[in-house]
């Protein structure tokens, strides 16, 4: 008689439970329904005025979200319930939807008519590359996607084609392959306002030639006719609003002169890929720092249009105009003045411009120069980008560039990690539109803010992290561990000015797919104006390092008080469909 095996398998299927309200919702519920069973649309305003914090909402508002939450929970009877009320589960359904509870308002509700300087603007680095600094292809596609987060800023470098007779965009001197300039306008055209109608600033990095300037003048106003804002004047005085430039395309470079200046100066190497006017610094070397202030950083402005006339001058006269009419169409001056940083700094009465510095030059220049730098930033533009040797398109951290007022803090949108995390955050204020204000403090030019002094506490935010739904629906049941259901933890913190930042987190919560933690931390904050909520959730892996279950970040001065729901985002930034934190804020 033969003997047989048997091999018997078992899957284990993992139930997923709906979470019961959190004792607060149960609690309201009770406080507001005035013990009853179900909540009215005036019970409901009630509650929205004194734990939401909405001053003056209207008993339609509340009708409005009754009506929302029947459709949603009760669809299929909703019209045949004659009673226009919310149970519990109702209420707390409404209280966890991203939807219709989120934490901050996705509407346009600062003031947009000041001066461009007066604001932080959504600005990407090098924007046509799709991945590594080095070797990947330069593309059209990371410029939509940039446009279609929010960005307000491109960044293109331009280079010669091989024949010299039309321009590609590339990363010069690496191994990235060209995209033509024409595709990258076109997509810019095309994608500049669909997210927001406030205007899109291109910084051209600019290697040409003057003929190939006056052919890029003549694509620029061929390609956004109307749109291209050109300016009256050779230089502003004072800056243009967001609101004056609404759904207009600015350009932002250095002015032909300093290509003039440039060449005569350096003829005799021979090759223009060899110029270093570049504003970016030279690859293969860390950045520059900033030089001591007996040391020269540029030319000035007046040596410069000595130089620049004696150039005209020698120059045929086809070459005299083309780069004057590519000139004409630079709204913002880029470029650097005479002298050491200090004298960089210099505030002039009659005109704006642009300034460029590496991060590693804003450290020198916040440790030296501090109330110099916010004092610039009140009335011009600081750009910083990332240091040359981030060659896989990391990034920094951005707080010190908008302590000290730096409007377009530059950064590599196709790169990863949580600096870009806090870019994002920072973004969602103001309905996401691309311009953020700057708070009051950093404006005043009366007292100038010194980031370094010491700070007192302005307000303490308490937040309460409840709950957690929606992983079962985005990810596999076995996504987290094979075996069991995933043992959630949520961190929490605040990325601010350098006395603010702290994380914290909670408990792991053990083999649960909808998580309830129901604890509480408090953070003091002495610049709220500036300070970001972090959450990030993570999977307690005993053997290994631990799984990522999602994150978001908010600006905590638009912050909603009471209970809300918080959609969640992968590592890349993309909102998961049904992940989200139930959370409470309250300040006091």
């Amino acid at each position: 008689m033969g003997s047989y095996r048997m091999c018997v398998c078992f899957t284990r299927k993992f139930r997923i439970t709906e979470a019961e309200p959190p004792s607060d919702v149960t609690e309201y519920f009770a406080k507001y329904a005035e013990g009853g069973t179900h909540m009215t649309a005036e019970q409901l305003r009630n509650f929205l005025e004194d734990v939401q914090g909405y001053g003056g909402a209207s008993i339609s508002e509340a009708e409005q979200i009754v009506e929302q939450m029947l459709q949603k929970r009760h669809h299929h009877i909703a019209k045949l319930i004659t009673r226009r009320t919310l149970t519990l589960e109702d209420f707390h359904h409404y209280l966890f939807s991203a939807d219709l509870n989120p934490p901050i308002e996705n509407q346009v509700h600062q003031d947009m008519n000041a001066p461009l300087s007066h604001y932080y603007i959504y600005t990407g680095h090098n924007s046509y590359l799709t991945g590594n600094q080095l070797s990947s292809d330069c593309s059209h596609v990371p410029i939509i996607k940039a446009l279609k987060r929010g960005v307000r800023v491109v960044e293109l470098d331009l280079w010669p084609n091989s024949a010299k007779d039309d321009v590609n965009v590339l990363h010069g001197r690496t191994l990235t392959t060209p995209v033509e300039l024409v595709k990258c306008l076109k997509s810019i055209k095309e994608h500049a306002f669909t997210e927001s109608p406030y205007p899109v600033v291109i910084t051209l990095e600019d290697h040409l030639t003057p003929d190939l300037q006056a052919k890029v003048a003549k694509l620029l106003m061929k390609t956004f006719k109307e749109m291209l804002f050109i300016p009256d004047s050779e230089c502003f005085k004072k800056l243009p609003s967001p609101e004056d430039l609404k759904y207009r395309i600015i350009i932002s470079t250095k002015p032909p002169k300093e290509y003039l200046e440039d060449k005569s100066v350096n003829d005799k190497e021979d090759n223009l890929h060899k110029r270093k006017d570049s504003e970016e610094d030279e690859w293969g070397n860390e950045p520059a720092e900033p030089k001591e202030e007996h040391e020269d950083v540029g030319t000035s402005e007046s040596e410069a249009s000595e130089l620049n006339q004696d150039c005209e001058d020698n120059n045929n006269s086809s070459h005299g105009a083309e780069p004057a009419s590519y000139k004409r169409l630079i709204a913002i001056h880029a470029g650097k003045p005479s002298g050491g940083l200090k004298e960089a700094l210099k505030v002039e009465v009659d005109r704006v411009r642009r300034l460029s510095l590496s991060e590693q030059a804003l450290e020198k220049a916040a440790e030296c120069h501090g109330t110099d730098v916010v004092r610039f930033t009140q009335k011009n533009i600081l750009r910083v980008y990332p240091k040359g040797t981030r060659f896989n398109s990391s990034n920094y951290k951005p707080l010190i560039g908008w302590m000290h007022g730096a409007q377009m803090v530059a950064f590599n949108m196709q790169g990863y990690g949580k600096s870009l995390w806090l870019m994002h955050g920072m973004f969602r204020a103001n309905g996401g539109c691309g311009y953020v204000k700057k708070p009051d403090f950093v404006m005043n030019d009366e007292q100038i803010f010194d980031p370094k002094a010491k700070l007192t506490v302005k307000k303490t935010l308490k937040v309460k992290v409840y709950m957690g739904d929606g992983w079962h629906l985005d990810f596999k049941q076995t996504h987290f561990d094979l075996y069991s259901p995933p043992d959630f933890y949520t961190r929490v913190g605040i990325a601010g000015v350098p006395a603010d930042e702290v994380m914290k987190k909670t408990k792991k919560k053990e083999d649960d797919w909808t998580p309830v933690w129901e604890e509480e931390f408090t953070f003091p904050l002495r610049v709220p104006e500036l300070a970001l909520l972090r959450i990030e959730v993570h999977e307690y892996d005993m053997s290994e390092k631990d799984d990522f279950g999602g994150q978001t970040c908010l600006p905590i001065s638009e912050l909603k008080q009471g209970i809300h729901a918080l959609p969640l985002f992968n590592r890349k930034g993309e909102k998961y469909n049904s992940v989200r934190l139930l959370m409470r804020f309250e300040f006091t």
